[in-house]
């Protein structure tokens, strides 16, 4: 007997159901961008940490493994950054089921590369993709203020917005802006091989502060801002002067003021730590100079001992994104 439509109703007999594994990959960054302490940060190409999320029936969050160049993070999901960050997402949604999480640490712990953040976003990208209906990425951002504040002791967004959005981002605590920079303008972020503990490098900013230092402050991050939105990058040169937190977290570094003489004399438009240090960076109007003035940064820690890594990014660089999911099927 001749049956033609056999093969087509079998197939229709099956429907896809919601994605169960989701893995997505968020980027390294440059916090505060010297003049925006815990407002301004951009995303840095080539660095980054690995999210697996997978659907559970149990209503909790469970850390099932953390590999890759960080050992010894707590699993305890309150304990853990993305862990609280998924705590959050399930409490807010009111979600009946539940995620088990496995990390792949790409960004050295205490780095000023944005390694806590790097984990909410990663995490809560990927989760968010299992969703019914996923939220939007600003969405997020509430949940991933939650879990940075595990590794800090505060809700601060300069390292979240440059990874939920990719590129230059203002982040205040209520809204995500992202600011256009040209294309052609590159970071060269150098990270030497020691640790400095976020908790450490904030303390060191205890004390008194002059009114005078505030204006200047901010006097100088108006001048980056402006010269971003009017790709000017004479005023970008004249206001990256970090002479708030830099001053109180240099002694922190070794050889700091070195390296950021490398940067500067490689035509920077301006050169400063890094998130809580103790990486560096450098702004720069070319690719080129910033890729010489990062292997001039690397000559100077060597100076002091260190052995170093060194990443050349477009300042616009990426957001995080999903790398893949795995849908289930019904019969």
């Amino acid at each position: 007997m001749n049956t033609p439509l056999l093969e087509p109703v079998m197939a229709s007999s099956r429907r896809p159901l919601a994605p169960q594994v989701a893995r997505a990959f968020a980027p390294a960054s440059v916090g505060n961008v010297g003049v925006g302490f815990d407002l301004l940060g951009h995303s840095v190409a080539g660095a980054g940490d690995r999210a697996e999320v997978r659907r559970i029936d149990e209503p909790l969050v469970r850390i099932a493994a953390i590999h890759g160049c960080v050992t010894g993070l707590p699993t305890d999901p309150r304990q853990n950054t993305a862990g609280t960050a998924l705590l959050s997402l399930r409490k807010a949604l009111g979600l009946s089921h539940g995620f088990e999480l496995v990390l792949h640490k790409g960004i050295a712990l205490g780095s000023g590369m944005g390694g806590s953040a790097a984990s909410c976003v990663a995490a809560l990208v990927a989760a968010n993709a299992l969703l019914a209906q996923p939220l939007p990425r600003e969405a997020l951002y509430d949940f991933a203020l939650d879990g940075e504040a595990v590794a800090s002791g505060s809700r601060h967004g300069d390292n979240l917005g440059s990874m939920l959005l990719g590129g230059l981002v203002l982040a205040t605590h209520d809204r995500l802006l992202r600011i256009d920079v040209p294309a052609a303008w590159h970071c060269a972020l150098v990270h030497p091989h020691v640790v400095l503990e976020t908790r450490k490098a904030r303390a060191a900013l205890a004390g008194h502060y002059a009114l005078g230092e505030f204006v200047a402050q901010s006097s100088n991050l108006a001048l980056v801002l402006a010269g971003c939105y009017r790709s000017d990058a004479a005023l970008v040169r004249e206001g990256l002067k970090d002479v708030l937190v830099e001053p109180r977290r240099a002694p922190l570094i070794p050889n700091f003021a070195k390296v950021k003489q490398a940067a500067l004399d490689h035509n920077a438009l301006g050169a400063s730590i890094s998130g809580a240090g103790p990486s560096v960076f450098g702004w720069y109007d070319n690719r080129a100079d910033a890729e010489a003035a990062s292997l001039a940064m690397q000559t100077a820690f060597a100076e002091a001992g260190l052995d170093s890594d060194a990443w050349v990014s477009p300042i616009a660089g990426p957001a995080a994104a999903l790398i893949d999911s795995i849908d289930g099927t019904q019969s």
